[in-house]
């Protein structure tokens, strides 16, 4: 039988906080030839059913968890979005969710959906992901939980939590490849043209989101052009020039837009790029640290070091696709 997958739905929820998860389960359907053994079914609840208005203006229908009574739901996945510090104070759906928490086998959190599983109790003691702004919120509502603001998403004693909006898609590929395995779930991904299949304890932002948002837009095409030359030498003469500035202007004005050097700039983004070769090939590493600029794995090591405190080696046996 397919597994039942229910996404929980509130007033004013985030459209991608459902719409994300839900797709790819659907897309999971979609890539298996046997359509007599469908791995999953899919669908939205909310509390009463019927239409639902989410934060978009966007309408979805969907099913009453009345509805459900008596059906054997695999995964129960609540959605984030504004409309959950409301919600959080409905009596009803709170204690819903606490009733359905042990009938079903999974459950999980997009964004602030956590709200709705903490303020049911479900979180005590445990270590908890949600979108980068609720983080500090969350934290002070419920101090008996351990907020975590980096991951995009975390597993403890079996609760899935998510960072916001997309990160819901990588909380529902890690599902997926929990239940189908890593080649089918990586096949999903490829299908909905994810550019990468994030691990779980990677940051909310990468290291050249973090700058461009610091640096505003004065240096967005200078994070892009280093990007497409990490292997040659990055000195701040050379990045000065591609900024069309002096190279003691354009380390001053740098430093204080993006509040670090060009220099560990550069660095991170030449981590950010040796990550993402060692989660998704089995490039050697000295072939690895060339191409993205450290030259050897030695001075790649001392960097991921300092940065990740976790050696490369350590780095892809923890995160490697296979």
């Amino acid at each position: 039988m397919p597994r039942k997958i229910a996404v929980l739905a509130v007033p004013e929820a985030h459209l991608l906080d459902v719409s994300g998860p839900l797709q790819c389960f659907a897309t999971a359907n979609d890539l298996e030839p046997a359509r007599d053994a469908l791995p999953y079914d899919p669908f939205v609840v909310s509390l009463c059913g019927g239409p639902l208005r989410s934060s978009s203006g966007l309408v979805m229908l969907t099913r009453s968890l009345a509805d459900l009574e008596g059906e054997a739901i695999d995964t129960l996945i609540v959605a984030g979005g504004i409309g959950t510090r409301r919600a959080m104070h409905d009596a009803v759906l709170v204690e819903a969710i606490q009733n359905w928490s042990g009938r079903v086998r999974r459950l999980a959190s997009v964004c602030t959906g956590a709200y709705l599983l903490a303020q049911a109790g479900l979180l005590d003691g445990r270590r908890v992901a949600t979108h980068w702004r609720a983080a500090d919120d969350l934290q002070r509502r419920f101090p008996r939980i351990e907020v975590v603001p980096e991951p995009i998403f975390t597993c403890d004693g079996g609760i899935w939590t998510s960072a916001g909006v997309t990160a819901g898609i990588d909380l529902s590929l890690a599902l997926i490849q929990d239940d189908l395995g890593h080649d089918q779930a990586m096949r999903i991904a490829r299908h909905l043209v994810v550019f990468l299949k994030r691990p779980g304890d990677q940051a909310q932002f990468s290291a050249t989101l973090e700058a461009q948002i610091a640096a505003d837009q004065d240096f967005a095409g200078l994070h892009a052009w280093i990007r497409e030359h990490l292997a040659e030498e990055l000195k701040v003469e050379r990045l000065a020039e591609q900024a069309g500035m002096s190279a003691r202007t354009f380390a001053r004005a740098y430093a204080a837009k993006a509040g670090l050097t060009p220099a560990r700039m550069v660095e991170a983004i030449r981590i950010e790029a040796a990550r993402r070769a060692l989660e998704a090939s089995e490039r050697p590493l000295k072939l690895i640290a060339r191409d993205c600029g450290f030259g050897d794995e030695e001075r790649m090591r001392r960097a991921f070091q300092r940065r990740l405190g976790v050696c490369p080696l350590d780095y892809r046996t923890r995160f490697a696709a296979a």
